[in-house]
């Protein structure tokens, strides 16, 4: 026989409270339970219950900070020196990641960890983050970035140059190569030297060390047991026209196929690349028509369209109270070309008319780097005397001269041309394709100097 239970009458609270006081006593039933057994026990359930709050209390504040555990106790695989003048370390290597720290150009970094073209470093300061390795330069490529700011130092200056916006300074005279620092737009930088190199992909050197080559398997000893296997059998014999059976059978004029055309190769794209010294001493390479030359206006309107590549300001000129310049100038027409200028302009100041006018210019040249302005002795009238000069490269019939000019009232003259080495020279450990000048050539004796040493040889 099946009994039905009552129903409860009672309300769903009512039920809720009978429910919350049955557990509350059978807590409190395991608390003397477990009290009756010795404060021991009591003690123990009491340190376990801390123990775990303080360890997800320490959890969840690590994870809140974003601390990393055993960053510090990664070991060092090598080293390496961030390129850029501000290099930023991710969380991962996901540009989208977030920044963990920035270093300067310079800096040195230890290399713990890598993951295709992607490396994870430690900065002096313990933060480990992921970049780029194109990002980063090997100790062989600073102490050559250091031996290009010396060079630098030693060439003399070919004008002062500005950029219109940001331009970034390579290490190397690569679009691709990292750019350690940042032209600001009005920022003065000096140019020393010019280089004309290929478009190539940048292939840069690895920073890491080599891996450690595995070590050959010994080879197993062959067992002595083993059947030597049956000596090869004697090649067979081509027959005796076999030259005549090799030759192709002439085809009809009318079935040969018609020699297909050459299809030209693509001209590999040259890149003008001028070195440039900054404000902090460092040197390295821009485009050189990222530039403009920090010349007057009132000068460079007479370009003609040409590309100005160093100006000098030489005599002074006074005008009623205001200083003119008289003002030396090489350009260029066709700026992918080995050499730095094809023409060169003296111009002077015309106190009577209160502008500039062109005392002297030759075009159609091959002229090379370091120009410069020093004063030249010369004679005029029979009389000795120093008077503002300069001295440039040009190439005539694959032979290099060093002609030197001298401004005397108002005209342009040559007074000196020497011949001088075509080799490339190394300056710093760093091989420049621009020669150094030859000490100053000695000044033409007066024709009175002259005469007398020919009476005195009669």
């Amino acid at each position: 026989m099946i009994r039905i239970a009552p129903r409860a009458t009672g309300s769903g609270s009512a039920r809720s409270r009978s429910r919350f006081g049955a557990g509350r006593r059978l807590r409190l039933r395991q608390l003397v339970r477990v009290s009756r057994r010795g404060p021991t026990l009591l003690n123990w359930h009491v340190q376990r219950n801390s123990a775990i709050f303080a360890a997800s209390f320490l959890l969840a504040l690590c994870a809140a900070t974003g601390c990393s555990t055993g960053a510090s106790h990664e070991p060092e695989i090598g080293e390496a020196y961030a390129g850029p003048a501000v290099l930023k370390l991710r969380r991962d290597v996901d540009l989208r990641s977030p920044e963990v720290a920035s270093v300067a150009h310079g800096d040195r970094l230890a290399i713990v960890g890598r993951r295709r073209r992607f490396v994870r470093v430690r900065t002096a300061s313990g933060a480990v983050g992921w970049t780029d390795m194109r990002q980063l330069l090997s100790s062989a490529q600073m102490d050559q970035l250091n031996q290009l700011a010396e060079t630098a130092r030693q060439l003399p200056s070919q004008g002062a140059a500005t950029v219109y916006e940001a331009l970034n300074v390579h290490t190397e005279a690569n679009r691709q190569a990292p750019s350690f620092y940042r032209v600001k737009e009005g920022e003065l930088v000096d140019i020393v030297a010019h280089e004309l190199d290929p478009r190539l992909p940048f292939a840069p050197k690895s920073i890491l060390p080599p891996p450690t080559p595995r070590p050959k398997p010994t080879p197993k000893a062959e067992d002595e047991r083993r059947v030597p296997r049956p000596p090869s059998p004697a090649p067979i014999k081509p027959p005796q026209n076999w030259q005549e059976l090799s030759k192709t059978p002439a085809l009809p004029e009318d079935e040969q196929e018609e020699p297909e055309e050459a299809v030209p190769t693509k001209p590999v794209p040259l890149d003008d690349w001028t070195l440039v010294r900054l404000k902090n001493g460092r040197a390295g390479w821009v485009l050189a028509g990222s530039l403009k030359l920090n010349i007057p206006d009132e000068v460079a309107q007479y370009s003609e369209g040409h590309r100005i590549t160093s100006y000098f300001a030489t005599a002074d000129v006074n005008d009623g109270g205001q200083v003119k310049h008289s003002w030396l100038w090489t350009t260029i027409g066709d700026g992918h070309v080995a050499y730095e200028f094809d023409s060169f302009r003296y111009f002077i100041w015309n106190t009577r008319h209160h502008r500039y006018e062109t005392a002297y210019v030759e075009r159609n040249l091959k002229g090379y780097y370091p120009v410069q302005v020093h004063p030249v002795q010369a004679s005029a009238g029979g009389k000795a005397a120093t008077y503002p000069g300069f001295s440039l490269i040009v190439e005539e019939n694959g032979v290099r001269y060093r002609k030197t000019y001298a401004y005397q009232i108002y005209l342009v003259h040559l007074v000196g041309k020497e011949k001088i080495e075509t080799a490339p020279v190394t300056v710093g450990a760093v091989k420049m394709a621009v020669p150094l000048p030859p000490a100053e050539p000695a000044a033409r004796p007066s024709l009175l100097a002259r005469l007398k040493a020919w009476f005195k040889k009669r």
